[in-house]
């Protein structure tokens, strides 16, 4: 009898690579450094579905609060954001807010 190949392809493996963060994949890498192609994919696949999935992607906590803050200072017209954006940076113990350099 003729056996099937139980290899994947690589455009398949690197599919799946795409899909990852720049920590998984280097997880994944070292999975398999250590412990061989097989084994090191077997045991990446079960660590990542005991991860913890967010459902919007991986929020920033400090983003989501000035965020909130800033859009309530413009719903009371306390606050205009300028065209083309704003950069928001920390100095001495408080938050700068400048407008963004046309590039």
């Amino acid at each position: 009898m003729a056996r099937k190949s139980s290899k994947k392809s690589k455009s398949s493996k690197q599919l799946v690579q795409k899909e990852l963060t720049k920590g998984q994949v280097r997880k994944l890498k070292a999975l398999r450094k250590s412990v061989g192609e097989d084994i090191g994919t077997k045991a990446f696949n079960q660590w990542l579905k005991t991860q913890k999935k967010d459902e919007e992607g991986n929020l920033d906590k400090t983003a989501e609060a000035i965020a909130g803050d800033l859009g309530a200072l413009i719903k009371e017209k306390h606050l205009a954001i300028p065209r083309g954006g704003y950069l928001l940076t920390r100095g001495r113990g408080r938050v700068i807010v400048t407008r963004a350099a046309a590039d």
